[in-house]
């Protein structure tokens, strides 16, 4: 009985290390943000719901060795106010559903995930990109050029391809290369979706240039601009797509400036659609920050269109976790 408690006292210690091992080497994690506010829109009626975007996200890497790793990741966008999926026409893993690998010849990643402007264009707006008050972003070029015609049930989806393949290089000299593009289409689209940006960036200034065209074969062309200097940060953006005949041409403004536990944000823009000026407008807001992952907002903008204009404000809180 001797050998018999030698031998399996190590065989246990073993198996126990090489489980603890495979565990070490791979992660899941948990993460999302949750964003609720009170505004009043355009539509002269108070809102409860989110202002910003709300969603749940199960990432994670698995080292493959020889500085080879796999990734996943799913995220779902929701509408805090009922509970409900953020639209009924969207896919339940809006955000993303991808797999795919990394290494020191950067990442790729396929299923659904952002273009590769939209995964990017956010650090040139005051409000990231995503703000049904106060982003310039949101109202004047996110939604001219459609990523994908038919993504969500056979409508249209602004930031996001199905079916992509995407690419991010490393990072040399300050500079990044992003491609994304999907090798099919729906029926009736004549194109098949391709993009790049170029990604430049230190410790006082970012740039970013960038081309896209999708399956309808309408195009997009982006330049984006930020400087920052200690808690001062000044950005602008100049954006063309094109679809078919029609043209719009977006130029936006945005500056942040952080006081203590306070970011104070201002933004102007203004595109024009065939040669109207279909909207104009200017927007603040301030971000109050109750901790590292809680914070309180308010935001006002007035918007100014080709017969109206009007005002919209509102308050929330967001809490990321």
């Amino acid at each position: 009985m001797t050998p018999f408690k030698f031998t399996a006292v190590p065989l246990a210690a073993a198996i126990l290390l090489a489980s603890a091992s495979a565990h070490a080497q791979s992660s899941v994690t948990i993460s999302g943000t949750i964003d609720i506010g009170m505004y009043r829109d355009l539509d002269h009626t108070t809102h409860l719901g989110p202002i910003s975007r709300s969603n749940i996200a199960f990432s994670g890497v698995e080292d493959l060795g020889g500085g080879l790793a796999a990734t996943f990741k799913l995220s779902h966008r929701f509408d805090p106010s009922n509970g409900g999926n953020e639209s009924g026409t969207k896919p339940f893993w809006h955000g993303e559903s991808t797999v795919g690998l990394k290494g020191g010849w950067g990442s790729i990643k396929f299923g659904r995930a952002l273009d590769a402007i939209s995964a990017n264009d956010w650090e040139f707006d005051p409000w990231y990109n995503f703000d049904r008050i106060a982003s310039p972003a949101w109202d004047l070029w996110h939604y001219n050029f459609p990523s994908d015609p038919k993504a969500n049930s056979g409508t249209a989806e602004y930031g996001r391809l199905n079916n992509g393949i995407f690419y991010d290089s490393p990072t040399f000299g300050g500079f990044q290369l992003h491609l994304s593009g999907s090798p099919q289409s729906e029926a009736g689209e004549p194109d098949k979706a391709l993009g790049g940006s170029l990604h430049y960036k230190n410790q006082y200034f970012s740039g970013m240039v960038a081309h896209e065209r999708n399956a309808a074969g309408n195009t997009d062309n982006f330049l984006g601009l930020k400087s920052g200097f200690g808690s001062f940060g000044i950005m602008g953006v100049y954006d063309v797509s094109k679809a078919g005949a029609s043209k719009a041409k977006t130029t936006t403004l945005g500056a942040t400036y952080a006081i203590s536990n306070v970011t104070l944000q201002a933004g102007w823009g203004q595109v024009n659609l065939d040669g109207v000026k279909a909207e104009k407008m200017f927007s603040l807001g301030a971000v109050y920050a109750l901790s590292k992952r809680t914070n309180v907002y308010a935001d006002f903008a007035h918007k100014t269109f080709v017969a109206s204009s009007g005002n919209t404000y509102g308050v929330g809180i967001a809490h990321s976790f």
